[in-house]
């Protein structure tokens, strides 16, 4: 978790919207951006790791950004796919999606990484803050959320407002938070944005049973993620550790798009594809690193790894340092020019 490289930190370096491009695509969400405007233009990147969701502060030049099949079925690591929820501060942005058109002006907007679609900022610099939430985070129907995707959500008054100020300030100050701090303040950013979407389709409260099963789900994805680097997280430990049956914790994921297990697992490699990148811990064999997240086999690891994401963990690692290291002007960088 924290700042891959902060804006203006890379200067007048050749290359820059090249490490830009490359960043954004493989860390922050999988799109194609272009621009005319990348030799004056600042750009910057932070990313935090709040537990049950991600958090990203993108600054970037004008240009167009555009998620084809292509980039959807790259990133297996997306099925079944997050939402990211993006605050564009003082920026104008153009959506299409399905041959459908909006622009985003100083507001919220919804997508999904699962679906293709396009953006473009005309003349004013990208400045966005971006929730990544699994869908199976979120207690709210999938079908009833498809309205909202690729609109602009208003931030002027109300809960948008409370959200949008609480977004700006968590960017700027959230990395000087302990790990056990970033964990809640993650659960916090969750509850508000789901609050916020749920006024937004007009739910006018869900039945007494349907709200407790919601809250259940989502007690457990807060265990979940908070017990990750446990090897003995099974469903059964959930179970016995929320006082439910089995059979009830299998129930309240019935209509997620992953089981508990699935969902477990999924998690697991989330956290170590994050730590391979991060060049701080190049010096952990990957085998402590699967170990640090609950994986018991280095062999089950590797394989998991290579089937969620298409590579395996020492080549993930491998391109993630590259480019880390063409960020910051390193060996690697100064050889290439």
């Amino acid at each position: 978790m924290g700042t891959l490289v902060a804006p203006g930190a890379i200067g007048e370096r050749e290359g820059r919207f090249g490490w830009f491009y490359e960043t954004v695509s493989s860390h922050v969400t999988p799109v194609q951006p272009r621009s005319r405007y990348a030799a004056d233009s600042p750009v910057g990147i932070t990313q935090l790791d709040l537990g049950v969701v991600r958090l990203s502060g993108v600054t970037g030049p004008p240009g167009r950004s555009r998620r084809a099949l292509s980039h959807v079925r790259v990133r297996q690591g997306d099925v079944p796919g997050h939402l990211e929820f993006a605050l564009f501060a003082q920026t104008a942005v153009r959506i299409s999606r399905r041959g459908e058109a909006s622009v985003v002006s100083g507001g919220f907007m919804l997508t999904d990484t699962s679906q293709p679609g396009e953006g473009a900022r005309a003349d004013d610099a990208l400045a966005s803050v971006v929730v990544h939430i699994p869908r199976q985070a979120l207690a709210l129907g999938p079908d009833r959320l498809d309205g909202l995707l690729a609109r602009n959500l208003p931030t002027g008054t109300g809960a948008g407002a409370i959200l949008a100020d609480f977004m700006k300030s968590l960017i700027a100050k959230a990395p000087h938070c302990r790990p056990e701090e970033l964990r809640g303040l993650g659960a916090v950013t969750l509850d508000l944005v789901t609050m916020f979407l749920a006024g937004q389709l007009g739910d006018p409260g869900a039945p007494p049973a349907k709200a407790r099963a919601r809250e259940a789900l989502r007690q457990v994805h807060r265990f979940i993620e908070n017990n990750l680097g446990d090897p003995y997280l099974t469903p059964r430990v959930i179970a016995d550790r929320h006082n439910i049956s089995l059979r009830r914790l299998h129930a309240l994921f019935d209509e997620q798009p992953l089981t508990v297990s699935a969902h477990i697992r999924r998690s697991r490699l989330e956290r170590a594809r994050t730590d391979l990148a991060r060049a701080e811990l190049s010096g952990h064999p990957v085998q402590a690193i699967a170990a640090r997240w609950g994986f018991a086999s280095a062999t089950g690891f590797s394989r998991a790894f290579r089937e969620a994401y298409g590579i395996t963990p020492t080549e993930h690692r491998a391109l993630s340092l590259e480019a880390g290291r063409r960020g910051s002007g390193g060996p690697s960088a100064a050889a290439s020019r």
